[in-house]
């Protein structure tokens, strides 16, 4: 009878090892039936369209927050700024709620975002475009956190009048589409933009992006939103380069034309070549820039200035050609203040070398000689004396007159060469003096234009 005892109670604990063994793969196994089961629970008579409350008074409260991952583009001309962005959106919906001890353990679940009531946020002042439907992570206690990615098209108001040294700020703008504040509110997750995993942008630098929530009152509803502002700051590396510095070196050719020689026909030309590189370059800013008549950017200001000041350049150059070209042909008398100026005070204070005295030749008077007769003779040889001597007196007087023409054809032609000679110093005198005079407006006029854009693009204040 022990015997059999004994026999049933290794039996028994043989079979019930087996079992054991035969039951925990199935346990195991099931944890995945489990989840199946739960969502099969969770869903069975769910409405996505209905908003998640006990109450038709209640409010769900959606913690929001942005994480940028990169700026893709600054666009000046029509006014926007695309993102890529992640959103942080989390709720609670009282209809996702379970025990976890009645599913194994199972405390959070993915499910697909088309399957649960999502809050109908967009971004209200950009292109209309939806974020990506990824799944949402829901927790036992009904807490649903969403976290899609998007790419985003906001309008950003350009400030361009210190370009290519600006700052700009530009907005996001969040909100429900169809929902008031009584039906779903917004809170911050935080105030400030999470920039961990932010790609650097080759041309701008973000300063700062903070959060702000706001309220729009409509008749009886208010309707909540979140704005995040981003201060955005140009690196004008670019601009500085292949814009500015070439600007630069146009206008210190514009002074350069009045080093060359007066005679020499590339003055207008190398005027004409720079003027028209500035025409190209007004083009290419025009491309950039938004088309605004309330402010006009500093670059095209300065391009402006170059513009009039080579323009005026030009007609300088056209006056000084003038002048230099001064001959017999287009005769003009020299005042004696503008010899007094040109010829004698002014080279001195431009430091250059002085007139120097023309040769002046003798005023010649030529007179014809007294031809005395020889005395004593009479007779027939007196009267042949007497006529050879008036014949050589009229070949005298011939040569005398020959001699008084040239002497007089010289004496012209040296006054005309003189009066030339006068005008062209007078033309290099006001060749010296535009010089300095533009290139003193030339640098005063840079540095003036300049000067506040790089103070603000060096100062970087308090946010």
């Amino acid at each position: 009878m022990r015997n059999s005892m004994l026999s049933l109670v290794v039996l028994w604990c043989v079979l019930a090892g087996a079992s054991a063994t035969i039951e925990a793969p199935e346990e195991y196994v099931s944890l995945a039936e489990l989840e199946a089961a739960l969502l099969r629970n969770l869903f069975k008579g769910y409405q996505k369209w209905v908003r998640p409350v006990l109450h038709a008074n209640d409010t769900i409260t959606v913690r929001f927050g942005l994480k940028i991952s990169q700026l893709v583009d600054v666009d000046e001309k029509n006014q926007l700024m695309t993102t890529n962005v992640w959103l942080w959106e989390e709720w609670t919906d009282y209809k996702l709620r379970w025990n976890p001890e009645d599913y194994a353990g199972i405390t959070s679940i993915r499910v697909p975002s088309e399957s649960i009531w999502l809050p109908d946020i967009v971004l209200a002042d950009g292109r209309f475009e939806g974020s990506l439907m990824t799944k949402a992570i829901v927790r036992a206690n009904g807490t649903i956190m969403w976290t899609p990615p998007a790419s985003y098209k906001s309008s950003c108001t350009m400030d361009v009048t210190f370009f290519p040294f600006d700052r700009q700020n530009c907005s996001m703008k969040f909100g429900s589409w169809t929902y008031d504040g009584n039906m779903v509110d917004l809170v911050l997750v935080d105030h400030y933009v999470d920039r961990k995993d932010f790609f650097d942008n080759g041309e701008w630098q973000i300063l700062n992006a903070t959060g702000m929530k706001g309220s729009r009152r409509d008749g009886l509803y208010s309707y909540p939103f979140v704005t995040y502002s981003f201060i955005l700051k140009r690196l004008p590396l670019f601009y500085t380069l292949f814009l500015i510095i070439p600007c630069l070196g146009l206008s210190f050719l514009t002074v350069l034309v009045f080093y060359l020689p007066s005679d020499e026909g590339e003055k207008l030309s190398l005027s004409t070549s720079v003027l028209v590189s500035l025409t190209v370059f007004l083009l290419v800013i025009e491309e950039i820039i938004p088309s605004s008549s309330k402010v006009i950017p500093l670059i095209g200001e300065y391009l402006l200035f170059i513009m009039i000041f080579v323009t005026f350049s030009i007609i300088v150059t056209v006056f000084v050609i003038n002048v230099h070209h001064r001959s017999s042909a287009t005769y003009h008398p020299m005042a004696p203040w503008v010899k007094t100026l040109f010829l004698q005070r002014l080279p001195r204070l431009l430091c250059m070398r002085g007139h120097s005295d023309r040769q002046r030749y003798p005023d010649m008077e030529l007179r014809s000689p007294e031809l005395k007769r020889k005395k004593g003779g009479a007779g027939a040889g007196a009267g042949a004396g007497a006529g050879k001597e008036e014949e050589w007196v009229s070949m005298l007087e011939k040569a005398t007159y020959s001699v008084r023409y040239i002497s007089s054809h010289i004496r012209k032609e040296h006054f005309i060469r003189e009066v030339v000679q006068d005008w062209k110093f007078v033309a290099q005198v006001l060749d010296r003096i535009f010089l300095w005079t533009f290139l003193t407006v030339s640098v005063m006029g840079t540095i003036l234009i300049f000067t506040p854009a790089v103070k603000m693009y060096l100062t970087t204040p308090p946010y």
